[in-house]
């Protein structure tokens, strides 16, 4: 290749096509832009009932008339393998822990900026590219992730632990755009999936029962249900079926002398097996003012510096948060926030922004809350 850059008919991008409207638009525009378009469709859990739950099958479809339309070739990969050994593993680990994982950012680490890009680049692949909403650009050398242009639907939470070289090989072309003008988009070109709803849930679960899926893999173990009082209210299913802040589920009938009001989850204790509820949905025990997350990444190499001023995400779409944060040892991050936060879940992602840029971030270990798991005291919280 020499220093020259290849032109756009000469450079080959292989889009991960999923069945949704997102991605089919992206291989328009990079069709449309000249680009040589290829598209794969990656199926990443085996299972004989699993097209009754995941519409695998209704999806490769999707993906397969696309392709027809923009006429491109359609391979389908297999992943399941890689899927379970290196993202649902994780995911069953987590669970046991008691923690409440996110298995679709190890997915895009692991799967789709991993797998998926060592799988384009053998097909002689120069770029890959989704249909997330996210964005790049270069600095000094290095590809920077950047918020989308529809902050609504914005996903560099999801990306945050993509490896620098893969996000050196990877276009984003939706994301100029807002969603409602990719779904006019779609439907203008003939696209059949254009108001085909967004996926929710995790992949391999579609829109099954999540507590009887995780029954198949983890044995449940009843254990106390109480107050912060150590009032004891009922017993629980298992502790890995209750994620903080949740409010249904729990089974707790009329209790007598209190109100016939919900109840939130607002603690675990992991080793005694007890989960706490409240009733008040703003329970002290439900807000922590500082975090401590594990395993972080930082997006272009480094953060800023060993101590700095950033924005949080704690769960997708949830308003950022002025913080302050530490670097500690180990790719361990402390982080102080402005304002106490409500339901700061161990297992999830603490993403670090600065402006539109995406520094990177951790999951969440432990919080200060005293609802928080036990453990805190190591972390100094």
């Amino acid at each position: 290749m020499g220093h020259h850059v290849k032109e756009k008919t000469d450079t080959k991008v292989i889009v991960g096509l999923s069945g949704g409207v997102d991605s089919a638009v992206a291989a328009y525009c990079l069709k449309k832009q000249g680009y040589q378009v290829e598209a794969a469709f990656m199926k990443n859990w085996e299972e004989d009932d699993t097209e009754t739950y995941c519409s695998a099958a209704q999806d490769r479809n999707d993906a397969a008339q696309i392709c027809e339309i923009l006429d491109i070739p359609f391979h389908t990969i297999n992943f399941a393998a890689e899927y379970w050994d290196r993202v649902f593993t994780y995911f069953l680990e987590t669970y046991r822990k008691g923690w409440t994982p996110n298995p679709d950012i190890l997915c895009n680490q692991e799967i789709k900026f991993k797998a998926f890009l060592d799988y384009a680049l053998h097909l002689g692949g120069d770029f890959i590219a989704t249909g997330h909403y996210a964005a790049t650009r270069m600095d000094n050398g290095l590809t920077q992730l950047l918020m989308a242009a529809d902050l609504n639907k914005d996903q560099t939470y999801f990306l945050y632990r993509i490896q620098q070289s893969a996000l050196q090989k990877t276009l984003f072309p939706i994301s100029h755009l807002l969603k409602p003008e990719v779904r006019v988009l779609a439907e203008s070109l003939g696209f059949h999936n254009f108001n085909k709803k967004d996926s929710t849930g995790i992949c391999f679960i579609g829109e099954r029962r999540f507590k009887s899926f995780l029954q198949q893999y983890h044995p449940a173990q009843p254990g106390l249900i109480q107050t912060p009082e150590g009032e004891t209210l009922g017993e629980h299913e298992g502790i890995m079926y209750h994620t903080l802040g949740q409010r249904q589920g729990l089974k707790i009938g009329g209790v007598r002398a209190k109100e016939q009001r919900p109840w939130y989850v607002i603690g675990k204790n992991i080793e005694e097996n007890i989960l706490y509820v409240a009733q008040q949905e703003n329970h002290p025990w439900h807000f922590s003012t500082q975090l401590l997350a594990e395993e972080a990444h930082w997006i272009a190499g480094s953060p800023p510096s060993e101590t700095f001023r950033a924005l949080a995400r704690l769960r997708h779409r949830q308003p950022l948060t002025p913080c302050t944060v530490f670097l500690l040892a180990n790719q361990s991050i402390r982080v102080l926030f402005d304002e106490a936060q409500a339901a700061v879940t161990p297992g999830q992602a603490c993403v670090l922004y600065q402006e539109e840029l995406c520094l990177g971030g951790g999951t969440i270990a432990a919080t200060n809350s005293p609802g928080g798991l036990v453990g805190r005291s190591e972390f100094g919280l």
